[in-house]
Formats: C-alpha cells, structure tokens, sequence
C-alpha cells in the first residue's frame, strides 16, 4: 500500500506535525528520511527492511557503507546519502550538547556517557581532547585527528598550543577503536606516555586516556597502564 493510500493519521509526515515526532516509530522517522518506497514497498516498508538488516538498532544503521546501503534494493544514491547525512547529523548533535557542562568531572564514566554517542559505529578512528580547568569543568572540546581503521595520529604540537590559548589546566585525550576491542595498543600506551611528559613543564595534567569501542571503554587512569621495557605495558591493578 502507497503512503498516501493510508489514512492521514498513519502517514509519518502528516503524523509528526500532529503530534510530533516523540509519536513515531523508529521505521516511521526513517521513511520520512527515505521519502519514497519502491515497487511495491512503501517507505515505511523500506524503514523496515532497512532497520531488519542492521538488526533493528540505529547504531549498526549508521556504520553501514554507501556501497553497502545501495546494494538493498529500493536504494539508490540519494536514499543512501540521506540515510547517512541524518545519522551524522545525530553524531555532530551528540557531540555538540553535553549533558556534563557546568558540572566537575568525577571519573571516566563520566566522560565515556559524553563521548561514546559520537564515536560509537565509526569506521575509522578519531582522536579528541577535552580541554579542562583547575576544578575539572570543560572548557572545550575538539576532535584532533580523523584516522583510518586501525590509527590516528596524536599531534602533540597541536595540543599544546589549544591549551595556552584555552588557558587549560588538564586534559584528558578520548579515541575509538573500530574494532570494537577498548585495549590499548603499544603505539596508544607510547603516544600517551609521550604526551604526558611534554606537558609536564607547562604544568598541565594528562588526567586520562579514554578508549571507546562499541558497548565499553577502557580507562587509563582506572588501569594504572604504564610503560615496561621492550615497548610492552603492564597494568598495575593486575
């Protein structure tokens, strides 16, 4: 059935500006993105076939490729485009509001609760600093370096100069792991360990390194990771 042969009250447009969108299904506020069905699917149709594949969760939806997503039938480019532009939309969102503002952070839970709505699903990984002064409130934060899959670069330059100019008193560093494995590597326990002495003469803390991965995080401060010998790491609550 065709949405406009449905009654107007089931029609996901003419259902939002009635009752907002908080009264749509999830299949209903994607076939708004979708606007159209095809052959016999209707939009709605389609929200549904799209949500059964990434196993009705938003967050598989949005780590879905283009190729991936206009390999479904009933998908061509400019489906495949919204589709992606809206769930980024909803990262830059998450990333812009912070339910943490104004308030001291405490632990990395904390952090992980402000963080992991931008950075879970991602294909690739992203590094950002959150900039803090003396009580520990946020001043800023800012994505440092957009990576591949298995990297990113941490550009100590950089850090130091946002710090003086944002008047900083500590940081803690935030990346993502695709893999959805939140261990640290070697070169993520080097970098961090490289970072934590150069901004010991401006006396500036390195208050932590948050890993996030899918559904967990792993804290370096909690874990107490540092440096061995031979580039090897050890955890010191083991």
């Amino acid at each position: 059935m065709k949405i406009k042969e449905l009654s107007p009250e089931d029609r996901p447009r003419e259902k939002l500006l009635a009752k907002g969108p908080e009264a749509l299904s999830t299949a209903e506020l994607l076939a708004i993105v979708l606007r159209t069905g095809a052959g016999q699917k209707n939009a709605v149709d389609m929200a549904r076939e799209l949500l059964n594949l990434a196993g009705h969760s938003l967050l598989a939806l949005s780590a879905m490729s283009i190729e991936r997503l206009t390999a479904i039938n009933g998908i061509g480019k400019d489906k495949a485009a919204s589709i992606m532009a809206v769930m980024e939309l909803g990262r830059k969102l998450f990333c812009e509001s912070s339910a943490t503002n104004g308030i001291s952070i405490t632990g990395p839970e904390m952090i992980y609760n402000l963080m992991a709505p931008g950075m879970r699903g991602l294909d690739h990984e992203e590094c950002w600093v959150i900039f803090l002064n003396r009580a520990n409130y946020i001043l800023s934060k800012e994505r440092l370096s957009y990576g591949g899959m298995s990297s990113t670069v941490i550009d100590i330059r950089i850090i130091l100069r946002k710090i003086l100019e944002k008047k900083a008193s500590g940081i803690i560093l935030v990346h993502n792991h695709p893999s959805g494995n939140s261990r640290p590597g070697k070169a993520d326990i080097c970098q961090t360990e490289h970072l934590k002495k150069a901004l010991e003469p401006f006396d500036v803390s390195l208050i932590d390194h948050i890993v996030i991965s899918d559904n967990q995080f792993f804290s370096f401060s909690d874990n107490s990771v540092t440096i061995v010998e031979n580039n090897g790491f050890s955890n010191k609550n083991d």
